[in-house]
This record gives C-alpha cells, sequence and structure tokens, in this order.
C-alpha cells in the first residue's frame, strides 16, 4: 500500500499533467487511505472526487487524455469496473486504432479475496480484459513491482490497467527503492529457482506458489515460480524457458478456473512447448463460484489449499 501511494506520489511530483480521480480519494484519501495527504501537497485541482458513476470517471479521464493530461482512475472497489466496462473497452482501448490518438492514462482497480468482502467485493477480474486489444494489464506482487510497475504505466502512453490485490496492501513487504524508477510492463521474473516444476502464476499467486515451494523444499522437491507481473502483453520468453527447464507446468490463479486467464497460458504452454513436457499444463483456480462472505468457506473457494496437493499430483504423473 505505501509502496503505491509512493509512486503516485513519485508520478505526480514528476509531471504535473497527472491528475487522479475517484471516490472519495481526495479529502478523504480513499477507502483504502493511499491518497491520505495528497490535496495538501497537490490540491484539489490535480486530486478530484468524482460521483460514484464509474462510466463517467473513465469518460473524463479519455478526454482529458486527450486534451494531452496523464490521468488516473481508481475504481474504489475492482468489481465496480463493470460499470465503465464501455468506456473501457469499446471508447479508451479502440481510440488509438480508430484515429490514431494517443490515450495515457492509468485505472487502478484494487481486486481479489481473502479478506471476508464477499461476492461484489472480492473479485479478481483480469480475465474481462486480457481479451481487450488496447489495454494493457499488469499485477504485481511485490512492492517493489507496485511503485515500478505504476511509474511504467504513467510513462506508457496507452491506457494501462493496473490491477492491486487487496490482501497484499498491508501483508506484502519489501524494499522499495527512494525516488523514480520503473519496472518494464511485459517482462515477468523468476520468483524462485528450481528445477522440478514451474508454476506460472501473478499478485497474491507468487506468494502462495513460495509458501507451497518451501513446504515441498522439504522433501527435495525444487519449485521454479514465474510472476509474470504483466497479463497483457506477457513474457512469453520467459515462461517458456523455465518450463523447456522444469518440463512440468502449473498456471495458478485465485479467479475461478472456468475462462480463467491462466487457460490462455495453458493453451500457449501445451501448444509451444508439446516436445518438452512430461506431464499435461495444469491448471489451479478458484471454484466456479460467487466468493462467499464466509471466511471459513472463502478459504475453500480458494485455491491456495489446493496448491500443494496438484503439485505433488503433478510431479508424480
Amino acid at each position: 500500500m505505501d509502496a503505491i501511494g509512493d509512486g503516485l506520489r513519485e508520478a505526480m511530483r514528476r509531471d504535473r499533467r497527472v491528475i487522479l480521480l475517484g471516490q472519495d480519494i481526495a479529502e478523504y484519501g480513499g477507502v483504502f487511505k493511499i491518497t491520505e495527504g495528497f490535496v495538501e501537497e497537490f490540491g484539489k485541482a490535480r486530486v478530484r472526487n468524482t460521483p460514484i458513476v464509474e462510466s463517467a470517471a473513465v469518460g473524463a479521464a479519455l478526454g482529458l487524455a486527450l486534451e494531452g493530461f496523464r490521468p488516473m482512475v481508481e475504481m474504489q472497489f475492482g468489481d465496480f469496473i463493470s460499470c465503465a466496462f464501455n468506456q473501457i473497452v469499446n471508447n479508451v482501448a479502440k481510440t488509438k486504432y480508430r484515429w490514431d490518438e494517443a490515450v495515457p492514462m492509468v485505472i487502478r482497480a484494487p481486486v481479489g479475496g481473502g479478506t471476508g468482502a464477499g461476492p461484489f467485493h472480492s473479485q479478481n477480474v483480469e480475465a474481462w480484459f486480457t481479451h481487450v486489444a488496447g489495454l494493457k494489464v499488469v499485477e504485481p506482487a511485490t512492492p517493489f513491482d507496485a511503485k515500478g510497475l505504476l511509474l511504467a504505466a504513467f510513462e506508457d502512453g496507452n491506457p494501462v490497467l493496473y490491477l492491486e490485490h487487496k490482501s497484499l496492501y498491508r501483508s506484502a513487504k519489501g524494499p522499495v527503492p527512494a525516488g523514480y524508477y520503473t519496472v518494464p510492463i511485459g517482462r515477468a521474473r523468476i520468483a524462485r529457482q528450481g528445477r522440478d516444476a514451474t508454476v506460472v502464476t501473478y499478485g497474491v499467486g507468487v506468494s502462495w506458489a513460495n509458501d507451497a515451494a518451501r513446504e515441498l523444499a522439504g522433501d527435495g522437491i525444487a519449485i521454479e515460480v514465474v510472476d509474470l507481473r504483466s497479463l497483457l502483453p506477457w513474457d512469453r520468453e520467459t515462461v517458456f524457458d523455465s518450463v523447456k527447464k522444469t518440463s512440468r507446468a502449473l498456471v495458478l490463479h485465485e479467479a475461478p478456473l472456468t475462462g480463467g486467464f491462466g487457460g490462455e497460458l495453458a493453451a500457449a504452454i501445451g501448444e509451444e512447448l508439446f516436445d518438452w513436457l512430461d506431464a499435461p499444463v495444469t491448471r489451479l483456480g478458484g471454484l466456479d463460484i460467487p466468493v462467499p462472505f464466509s471466511k471459513a468457506l472463502e478459504e475453500i473457494y480458494m485455491p491456495k489449499r489446493r496448491l500443494v496437493d496438484a503439485l505433488r499430483r503433478l510431479l508424480a504423473y
């Protein structure tokens, strides 16, 4: 959470064209307090409260972008990005293709469960947008990447959907350099080296995969973890090189399995690396149900507790 706020400050200090829009982001500081204190530093002209009309906020940001500004729209919860779906998919994403007009804007969307927030405040929305030409989609897993990817999104010049998992806000910790730096969009990282199987994941899934890898390491099993960081575009070279090394792949995400972004990853791995595989590509995701309010039921919905067993089955094939 601090890294995201730091990234926003750096972007605003570096470029006066950066304007923030969102529900309660000004004096209140946002529902998660990421923009707390921003009005005092940057003023109300650059930190703008919007009505609870997501389509209007994105439409206003599109107009600002076309006028030479670099707006950021915060969706209070990622679930409600559906109210702005038409603006994002049919207007924002297609403007460059239609008129060769750049749309340098960022849309931040808090996503994911694990907080007992129920079906309207816990969804993962990446698969809705990775099918849309003209957008870029990123989702960091670490504080370092949270700041670096956000600043890269402001620099990019294209509309970037920046997904931030709510359960990482106060749980993910790590070093974050002071000042301005970027993490390249479209480039994955090896979060953990291994030899026996590759887990390809992103966001909160990276911490789950690292936990599972540490548990299996006690049995002499070395799991490699690839953190995609960027979903559209995604780093095929890093993923493919890892799977070639281990010959087994498991694709992991919190979103429901059916229609999830993991299906694209699994299909690409199966199509391109068939001769390298010692087992079918495995997918692991959330159950195909709404996210439950009950914390106990939500844990059943999540794939986290099923990950070690899934890896053992993959290794035993």
